[in-house]
């Protein structure tokens, strides 16, 4: 466009020019005149072709200065509008994070009001346990007496160790879950084992104590795990003396509700015959637990004819059975396998319907290959035993680290039990 106009005022000169060369040669002027005339006529026109094409220039010169200020004015305002945006923004965080820092500062001042009130609880109650545990077993005999001596000394000095044994998937063997166990050390560093110390610390109530500092030590490592971000489960033992004491269940509810964000992590464990024994009142508390997300599993298990819909209804999710046990029930009956409490169940159908209850079993004790291959024969998913891991003591120093209502717990059993 702009060369069609260039030629076109490049003609409108020339004949311009010619006109006046013309127009001089007629009044007589000679054809020397006339030349002089075109072409003094053509350079006049260039020139204020030149003088027009410039000023043009310099308008669309201005023309970009104002557009560039007018995007500079945008973008300004933009900028302004963007830290306005901000400023706002770190003003309502500052308000949300003073916010939080607040709640979290109360939860954790209602926690410690909540321990110290079931320590103090706690310490007269065990004051009471060691009294009649004392009374019992210095009846039975010297050496009985000497070994509660023992327990009691461990219970003072602190010497209560937490173990945990791996829980495995099958067949590929990796730790889903962990099962907590706990044991007791005398003077000298040995380790007593449940089978020792039970004997004197059932007649007077003080598995119940212990099983307590066992629940809260679950529930500081349960804590570590998560903040770990490891989604790793812990069962851990809970005994009906624990679920019927009246003293003590409801602070440890109260303790459970302040961390029920732990509730899909941690199992709570008895035996089947203590699951069946459970009074009214024991199977509410269970019920209150289960409300808040808990679960449950059921070991020592005697008798493999289990209602699962009950066990369903009662949120026991996970059942443990010893593989030497389990295998022992397998028999041929009508040319298939099935168990002996069970004959109308072929054995490999076991584990299913205990899945369409939402229970999942879990073969414990398992201690050799043959073993392995005859549970998964049996389509049994978990897997527990030496073969898999035996129960390794947790570190003092993770359990220093840990927070402070078992350390709360720890201390009053402490003082009660030197008493």
């Amino acid at each position: 466009m702009r060369r069609l106009t260039l030629a076109l005022l490049s003609g409108a000169y020339i004949c311009i020019s010619l006109i006046a060369a013309v127009l001089v040669w007629r009044v007589g002027g000679g054809a020397g005149a006339g030349a002089a005339a075109l072409i003094g006529s053509l350079g006049l026109c260039f020139a204020v072709q030149g003088v027009i094409a410039r000023l043009g220039q310099d308008g669309e010169l201005r023309g970009e200065v104002a557009a560039i200020r007018d995007a500079q004015l945008i973008l300004t305002a933009e900028i302004e509008k963007i830290q306005a945006k901000l400023g706002d923004m770190v003003e309502t965080i500052t308000e949300e994070t003073l916010r939080r820092s607040e709640e979290i500062y109360s939860e954790v001042q209602m926690l410690e009001d909540v321990v110290q009130s079931m320590g103090e609880r706690l310490e007269a109650q065990l004051s009471q346990q060691v009294e009649k545990a004392e009374a019992a077993v210095s009846a039975a005999s010297p050496h009985a007496n000497a070994l509660l001596q023992t327990v009691r000394a461990a219970l003072d000095a602190g010497r209560v160790d937490l173990y945990l044994q791996a829980v495995v998937s099958l067949p590929q063997r990796r730790t889903q879950y962990y099962e907590s166990f706990s044991r007791l050390r005398d003077a000298t560093g040995r380790v007593l084992m449940p089978a020792e110390f039970l004997s004197v610390a059932e007649p007077g109530g003080l598995v119940a104590a212990i099983d307590n500092l066992l629940l809260f030590r679950c529930v500081q490592i349960v804590r570590r795990l998560a903040s770990q971000d490891r989604k790793i489960g812990i069962f851990c033992n809970i005994s009906l003396a624990s679920l019927g004491d009246e003293d003590f269940f409801p602070q440890f509810m109260e303790f459970l509700a302040a961390n029920r964000d732990l509730a899909g992590s941690l199992i709570f464990e008895l035996g089947q015959a203590a699951f069946d024994a459970r009074g009214s009142l024991e199977a509410r508390n269970m019920a209150k637990l289960a409300d808040l997300g808990f679960r449950f599993s059921l070991d020592k298990v005697s008798d493999l004819d289990l209602d699962f819909q009950d066990l369903a209804r009662a949120d026991v999710g996970f059942v443990k059975i010893g593989a030497p046990f389990l295998l022992s029930e397998l028999e041929e009956h009508d040319n298939r396998i099935s168990l002996k409490s069970r004959p109308d169940l072929e054995a490999r159908d076991y584990a299913a319907l205990a899945r369409r209850h939402d229970v999942e079993l879990i073969a414990e004790k398992v201690e050799s290959e043959r073993q392995v291959v005859d549970i998964l024969e049996l389509d049994i998913g978990f897997g527990q035993g030496h073969l898999f891991g035996e129960p390794r003591p947790i570190r003092d120093a993770v359990l220093a680290e840990s927070q402070p209502p078992a350390e709360f717990m720890q201390a009053a059993l402490r003082r009660r039990v030197a008493g």
